[in-house]
C-alpha cells in the first residue's frame, strides 16, 4: 500500500491528502497515518513543500473532527438510540465516553495522536454531551498538530523505511487504544465492586 501511495501522491497531491484525512476523521477506515508518513517521505525527497503538507493535513483533520462533533451535537438523543441499537458501535461509543470521563478535556487531545482509533467516537460523544465547542476546538487543533508533526517528521527522517515505520505506527495506535480501553474497563469494574460493597454495607 505504501508503494501505491508514493506513486500516486505526487500526481493527486494535497487535494487527495485533504479529502482522505477529513473523511478518515469521521471514522471511515482510511490510512491517515500511513498517508502522513508517505507524504513526509515525499517532502524529504523534495517533491512537496513541508509547510503545505502540514497545513493541509492539520486543517483536513480538524475539519473532519468538527463535522463529527456537529453530527453528535445535532443528532442528540435519536442518534444515541440509533448507536445503542448496534452493539459494536455502542461499545466504541462507550469506550469514548469512558475516556472522556477519565481524562476530561485532555481526552480530545490524547485521542488525536495517542489513541487515534477512539478519536472519531470522542468527537461524536463530545457533541452528544454538548461539550463546549471552543474548548473542543482548541484541544482538537493542539492534538492534530502533534499527530501531523510526529508522522510527517517520521516520514522525512526514515524515508528509506517508510513501510516498516507505517506498519509499526498503525499497530502501536491500535495497541494503545486497546490498552486504554482495557484499563478503563478495569477501573469501571473496581468502582462497581466498591459501590456494590458500600451498598451492601449500608443495607446491613
Amino acid at each position: 500500500m505504501t508503494d501505491a501511495i508514493l506513486s500516486w501522491a505526487p500526481e493527486f497531491g494535497l487535494p487527495a491528502l485533504f479529502v482522505t484525512l477529513a473523511i478518515g476523521a469521521l471514522g471511515v477506515p482510511l490510512p491517515g497515518t500511513l498517508l502522513l508518513i508517505a507524504f513526509g517521505a515525499l517532502v524529504a525527497q523534495g517533491d512537496l513543500s513541508l509547510w503545505q503538507v502540514c497545513a493541509t493535513a492539520a486543517v483536513a483533520a480538524v475539519v473532519g473532527d468538527q463535522v463529527g462533533y456537529v453530527i453528535g451535537r445535532l443528532g442528540g438523543e435519536p442518534l444515541t438510540r440509533r448507536i445503542e441499537s448496534r452493539p459494536t458501535a455502542a461499545r466504541s461509543l462507550g469506550r469514548a465516553i469512558a475516556v472522556a470521563d477519565r481524562w476530561g478535556a485532555a481526552s480530545v487531545f490524547l485521542t488525536r495522536w495517542l489513541m487515534g482509533p477512539l478519536g472519531p467516537w470522542v468527537n461524536l460523544s463530545s457533541g452528544l454531551a454538548s461539550y463546549s465547542w471552543p474548548r473542543f476546538l482548541a484541544w482538537d487543533v493542539a492534538g492534530e498538530l502533534v499527530w501531523v508533526g510526529l508522522y510527517v517528521t517520521a516520514g522525512m527522517v526514515f524515508t528509506d523505511q517508510v513501510s516498516a515505520i507505517a506498519e509499526l505506527s498503525l499497530n502501536l495506535a491500535w495497541a494503545l487504544a486497546a490498552l486504554g480501553a482495557a484499563a478503563l474497563g478495569l477501573l469501571w469494574l473496581v468502582r462497581s465492586r466498591r459501590s456494590n460493597e458500600a451498598s451492601e454495607a449500608d443495607a446491613q
